[in-house]
């Protein structure tokens, strides 16, 4: 269950909307308010899901193709709420090389898995509510989140921009793909 709650958060990131994107974070629709540098920004209340939302960016396609590998797509659309810290297309691309590729094969599913639900905090968790602490992720596992002259680091990687709303939680974009324990 905590896999597909994670997988459906991850998801959400992913889909798109018709909505122009944000240039900076690839958010949809362009909010009228609107700031980076881990300072929140507003959107107007969207009826797409966390995946739907990941996919209309543009820039989720490998979280995307890992959660459809994992089969999480239906979690990620299901009701949440879900909070996905979801790693850039450039943070996938900075792995070890083959990293991607063998965790997209069929017989690394559950390693998949688990990556995945680590990105994914079973609550909807705006920046203006992020602490330090070390936060339950669908995995089971916590990931520690750090707050620190006014930056946001989870297990080390970077929250590059926030509060990307949809209709069943939120997406904070992140620069690194984060690891659990295995």
């Amino acid at each position: 269950m905590k896999t597909i709650i994670s997988i459906i958060a991850l998801v959400s990131v992913i889909a798109p909307l018709s909505a122009s994107a944000c240039s900076n974070c690839g958010c949809t629709p362009s909010p009228k308010e609107h700031t980076h540098d881990n300072k929140s920004h507003s959107h107007a209340k969207t009826k797409a899901d966390i995946v739907d939302v990941a996919v209309s960016t543009g820039k989720f396609n490998t979280l995307v193709a890992a959660v459809k590998a994992a089969g999480l797509v239906d979690v990620l659309k299901g009701d949440g709420p879900f909070t996905v810290f979801a790693p850039t297309d450039d943070a996938f691309a900075a792995l070890p090389e083959g990293t991607v590729e063998s965790l997209l094969k069929p017989e690394n599913k559950d390693k998949l898995v688990a990556i995945l639900t680590y990105h994914v905090v079973p609550a909807k968790v705006m920046a203006a509510d992020v602490k330090t602490m070390a936060a339950p992720t669908v995995n089971g596992q916590t990931a520690n989140v750090v707050v620190k002259d006014g930056k946001v680091t989870i297990e080390g990687a970077n929250v590059i921009a926030t509060d990307v709303k949809a209709s069943n939680g939120v997406i904070h974009v992140i620069d690194q793909v984060i690891m659990p324990t295995m």
